[in-house]
């Protein structure tokens, strides 16, 4: 039971980019299309989720060593090195989504919803707490499943608007906005399923 609340939590209740507001900008730069929403969905997935096991790890030889204050310094070198990674994978075996996603791909390093996972990993899933290092993982994995169905479900909606009649004023990032202030809300509903 613990493991679906987890999951429903990271998913749902928290989800990084409708509830916590964090992530943002992959979340409206990179949701044009839904093929290429998927592919950066499917890279922070990635991210998140190794990033949450070594981040986890680093922390507990930060404490060990007495210089937890390097934390957010270590964190952000450990995200840049797995970004390099999706990055030179995708460059490799998919240069069409690479080509798609652009100046976003290196964003992730700095997305602070992958950031901000890895540090929320610690403070709940941490070494003192006594959680486990799965719970932490899976903590990064389905907080990226959110980002990823929030980024898809704004991608299909954007390209559904290009081809309906909206108004003028509203044509391209404000009626972008409004749809992602809706979601907002929506994903604000969840927050009562889990106390």
């Amino acid at each position: 039971m613990t493991y679906f609340l987890l999951i429903i939590g990271a998913v749902f209740v928290n989800n990084f980019v409708l509830c916590q507001f964090l992530g943002i900008c992959p979340f409206l730069g990179v949701s044009k299309k839904t093929d290429t929403a998927l592919g950066m969905g499917l890279a922070v997935i990635f991210v998140m989720g190794i990033a949450s096991v070594f981040t986890w790890l680093i922390q507990k030889l930060l404490v060990l060593a007495g210089i937890e204050y390097l934390q957010t310094i270590a964190f952000i070198l450990v995200i840049a090195a797995l970004v390099q990674l999706v990055e030179m994978v995708l460059k490799r075996f998919m240069p069409a989504l690479y080509s798609a996603l652009g100046v976003y791909l290196p964003l992730i390093t700095t997305n602070c919803a992958v950031l901000g996972v890895a540090i929320l990993n610690i403070q709940i899933y941490g070494v003192a707490s006594g959680e486990s290092l799965l719970q932490a993982f899976l903590n990064g994995v389905f907080s990226g499943v959110g980002f990823t169905i929030a980024i898809l479900l704004l991608a299909g909606i954007r390209e559904k608007m290009d081809v309906d009649m909206v108004p003028k004023p509203f044509r391209g990032f404000p009626i972008t906005l409004i749809a992602a202030s809706i979601m907002a809300m929506a994903f604000a509903a969840f927050g009562g399923m889990i106390s």
